[in-house]
């Protein structure tokens, strides 16, 4: 029984330092922006406040697009998302946020089927399709980046950029090593084309 017991140590202690091992690659890859010249974004939708209002950690992102965007990086942005809990369709709160912000309402598409990221990554591959694009910058947590360049990758997108905004909250010490999670079953998930109406 107590050689078991070692044995199980042994296993639990393995388990924990690849799941530590692995979250910090994936950190450090999710900081790491790759900047540069895209035919769209990608804003990843996320929570939003009881007032309607885009939750802290959104309204980063949305910073952060609207800062890449007068940059020149890209023109036109797709806001991605579903409806949260709150009743609030994330897509539409993003896209009111960018255009208050001096994005031009024409170029801001929105999807709100966006309920995960495999759904937006399928749904951006069929918008960028009807617009002969090929290239998507994608805007998230840097923790959600690594995973967020990976279903773009495997939805067939050619060419991915990636950026985060600095933003850090207490939780990411839970999401962090969830993505990592999910970034493995991202690896083995079946990635088929979905049907999005022309924006």
């Amino acid at each position: 029984m107590h050689r078991i017991k070692k044995i199980l140590l042994r296993a639990f202690v393995a388990a924990l330092g690849a799941l530590v091992l692995g979250t910090l690659i994936l950190v450090l890859a999710g900081l790491r922006d790759d900047v540069g010249k895209a035919d769209i974004a990608l804003v990843l939708g996320s929570k939003v406040e009881l007032s309607g209002m885009p939750s802290d950690r959104l309204k980063a992102r949305l910073d952060k697009t609207i800062e890449l965007y007068q940059a020149g990086w890209f023109t036109v942005v797709i806001a991605s998302g579903g409806v949260g809990k709150e009743g609030f369709d994330e897509a539409e709160v993003m896209r009111d946020y960018l255009t208050a912000h001096g994005i031009p309402k024409d170029n801001v598409l929105m999807d709100s089927k966006g309920n995960t990221t495999f759904d937006s990554a399928q749904n951006t591959h069929q918008i960028m399709q009807q617009r002969n694009l090929s290239s998507v910058f994608v805007i998230s947590q840097y923790f959600h980046i690594p995973r967020s360049r990976l279903a773009m990758k495997r939805a067939g997108i050619a060419e991915v950029r990636s950026a985060s905004p600095q933003y850090f909250e207490a939780r990411d010490l839970y999401s962090a090593p969830r993505e990592l999670l999910g970034y493995f079953s991202y690896l083995f998930r079946s990635f088929k084309p979905a049907t999005v109406p022309a924006p």
